[in-house]
């Protein structure tokens, strides 16, 4: 695909739907030509909001559409497992929104179709993307702070939520952790790799999804990490990562830092903040110019975002929900 557009498929028509197709549309070599919801209306009111040339009523006709060359999924992520594997079966390419499914089961079938099928596929995980995260783990693994030993990070919205809201519907994967808690446990095991042990508790709700959940994770190397989610409470959102000879802090927007704060003993602070030319750090323009990278490189999946590492989150997002006692609907109980 060098040199050439690529030509996006919209796979649901909720909010993160038209943030990410907002944020496609500004990129000059991204064309989106489809978008697909469970009845005609709603695409329909998508496609003409955005200029899209094709709306269809069912997913099926756009997983089959032969002019698109990727699709980004952004249903609820209780139906990520069917939506991306439809459009996996059907020859597509797919970026599928976090949390990548329900459970690390589910992840695992859609890597395996992925790889049966030499199709990309990619975790809409936009922090790996972000710039100033990137820059961030740059420094880490140059030794700028030496060894990892400890790492703190936060995830919560105020909420009050109605027991009718998605995150609170366990057919919907409800609930802080999956939601909100795979931004912390994400940057986690981005610098630290799979945790070896997992503690967890968490405030359950009269539905059975956590409405606030911590987990301490820790490593055989003796690292520790300790994450918090909620959507009862609004948390700082900022994370802390301590090594063995200084630490960085980000003060807000972990997954989205507009600046980050390095200390080292005997130097000053060193504060490191985005470049205006990376454009709005909220941006999820990022994620879509890696996935259309890899695309044109040929890649089936991106170093950024990896499926192995995917799959690590899932897993420990699996261990967290066994430890608290969440359980979706359809579930077997799957420990780890």
């Amino acid at each position: 695909m060098t040199g050439q557009r690529v030509r996006w498929g919209i796979l649901a028509t909720g909010g993160i739907a038209a943030t990410f197709t907002a944020d496609l549309v500004d990129l000059p070599d991204a064309e989106v030509v489809a978008v697909a919801s469970r009845s005609p209306e709603p695409a329909k009111a998508f496609a003409e909001r955005f200029g899209i040339p094709r709306a269809y009523g069912d997913w099926e006709s756009l997983a089959r559409d032969e002019e698109v060359d990727i699709v980004y999924v952004a249903t609820p992520h209780s139906a990520h497992r069917v939506a991306a594997g439809l459009c996996l079966e059907a020859g597509r390419n797919v970026l599928c929104e976090k949390p990548f499914t329900l459970n690390a089961r589910e992840a695992g079938e859609l890597v395996a179709l992925a790889r049966e099928n030499g199709r990309f596929l990619m975790e809409a995980m936009w922090m790996y993307c972000n710039p100033m995260v990137r820059r961030l783990k740059a420094l880490v693994d140059d030794g700028a702070i030496g060894d990892v030993r400890s790492i703190q990070a936060d995830f919560g919205l105020a909420g009050p939520f109605p027991a009718s809201h998605r995150l609170r519907d366990p057919a919907l994967g409800g609930g802080a952790l999956l939601d909100l808690g795979v931004y912390p446990v994400s940057f986690t095991q981005l610098l630290l790799g799979e945790p070896a042990d997992v503690v967890a508790r968490a405030t359950l709700s009269e539905e059975g999804v956590d409405l606030q959940t911590g987990a301490l994770l820790s490593w055989d190397d003796g690292a520790l990490a300790s994450v918090h989610c909620s959507i009862v409470g609004g948390t700082a959102t900022s994370a802390s990562v301590t090594g063995s000879k200084g630490r960085i802090d980000i003060p807000y927007g972990f997954f989205f830092p507009d600046r980050f704060v390095l200390h080292r003993e005997g130097r000053d602070a060193e504060e490191f903040t985005a470049d205006p030319a990376d454009g709005p750090r909220n941006s999820l323009g990022h994620e879509a110019a890696e996935a259309m990278r890899a695309l044109r490189a040929g890649e089936t999946e991106s170093p950024l975002v990896p499926l192995d590492g995917t799959l690590a989150v899932m897993r420990t997002l699996d261990a967290i929900r066994d430890r608290v006692g969440v359980r979706y609907p359809g579930e077997a109980r799957e420990t780890r």
